[in-house]
Order: structure tokens, then C-alpha cells, then sequence
């Protein structure tokens, strides 16, 4: 038997590297295709809130069990508000997310509670750790305010991050429960990270970050 704060804190230490890794600068460099410039910024940003919006909206429809089910819809309602807000920022005006990131593909194969609550939790460790780029983005590009905006879609994630603990309590009876939503957690997390490495090689580029 385990307890939520030692939930993540496990989850973090085993995937120590994956999550330094998406922290880093070379993560925005995947998401942009190497154009690092405001525009693909926003529009990698938009598609991730757009593909979060999503799955969680579709997790919310199907969840039998109330307490998550409601943590669920709050939880695709702020990602339509970031999505609806990152869009708002665009140039583009007819701008569609298209892409589905490897991370939401992951996240949308889970059926079970457990798993989808496990999965939660490390979907918002990868996630915190690519928003923290694109807040760093603005913070060199002299834009304050979209850094800010960016700052408080981080808050969001951490809001979420303690939803997700609540319902690990809620959900997790058994030594095996919690076993289920950790491996759940890390394949969120390993998902994101295969994403990360493959888009990199494929560019040329080394995945480890140079020190």
C-alpha cells in the first residue's frame, strides 16, 4: 500500500530521465520541427491543449464512477479554455489542430479507472515540464504577458496534478491497484518521451541534451 504524495514521488525518481529530458530546451525544438519562433510555438501549444481538451472530454463520457467522472469534465474544460485561449493568439485564423501527440494516443487506449487515473498523474509530470518551456520561450522573446498566460495554464497542470492524487485515494484499494496506476503513470510519461526521441532522431538531432 502506498499514498498519493509517494505515488508521484515514485513515478518521478523512475522516470528521472524522460522527465528531464521533456524539460529541457530540445523538447520545444521536437514540438516546433526546429522552427522555434512564436507561431509554432502557438500552434504546438494549441495542438496539445486541443488533443488534452479531447481525451478528457471522452474519458468524462464514459466514466461510471462519479468522483472521477467530475474531475474528468473539470479537467477537459480547462484544456478547452487554454485551447480556446492559445487560439485567440494565433495568426492563423483558420488554424485546425490535427495532429494527435503520441501522449493523448496513449492516454485514449486506457479504459479502466485505475489506469486512466495513473495515467493521469503522468501525463501531468510530462506535461508540466513542456509548458515550463514555452513559458521560458516568451520569457526570451520579451512577451511577459503570453508568458504569463503560459504560467497559468502551468498552475492548471498543478491544480490537476492534486485532482489526480484525490482520486488515486478514491480508486486505489489494493497493493495492485496502485501497481496498475504507476505503470499506467510511466507508460504516460514513456509515451511522451518515445515521441520526443523519435521526432529528434528523425530530425538529425541527439536526444540527450548536451552539457
Amino acid at each position: 500500500m502506498t499514498d498519493p504524495d509517494t505515488f508521484v514521488e515514485t513515478v518521478s525518481e523512475e522516470n528521472q530521465t524522460a522527465l528531464s529530458r521533456l524539460g529541457s530546451s530540445k523538447s520545444l525544438y521536437a514540438d516546433t520541427g526546429g522552427d522555434i519562433d512564436t507561431e509554432p510555438v502557438l500552434e504546438a501549444t494549441a495542438d496539445a491543449e486541443y488533443a488534452a481538451w479531447q481525451t478528457f472530454l471522452e474519458w468524462a463520457d464514459d466514466e461510471a464512477t462519479d468522483e472521477v467522472r467530475a474531475a474528468f469534465k473539470t479537467t477537459a474544460e480547462e484544456e478547452q479554455d487554454h485551447y480556446e485561449t492559445v487560439d485567440e493568439k494565433l495568426s492563423d485564423d483558420e488554424y485546425e489542430p490535427t495532429d494527435v501527440p503520441t501522449l493523448h494516443e496513449y492516454l485514449r487506449d486506457r479504459e479502466e479507472t485505475i489506469e486512466r487515473v495513473g495515467a493521469f498523474v503522468g501525463r501531468n509530470l510530462a506535461s508540466k515540464r513542456s509548458k515550463d518551456q514555452v513559458v521560458g520561450y516568451f520569457v526570451g522573446d520579451a512577451d511577459p504577458q503570453t508568458a504569463s498566460l503560459f504560467r497559468g495554464f502551468g498552475d492548471d497542470l498543478e491544480d490537476q496534478l492534486e485532482r489526480a492524487k484525490e482520486l488515486l485515494e478514491t480508486v486505489c484499494e489494493s497493493d495492485e491497484d496502485w501497481d496498475r496506476a504507476e505503470k499506467a503513470a510511466t507508460g504516460a510519461i514513456q509515451a511522451a518521451y518515445d515521441e520526443y526521441v523519435d521526432t529528434l532522431e528523425e530530425m538529425g538531432a541527439n536526444p540527450k541534451p548536451v552539457c
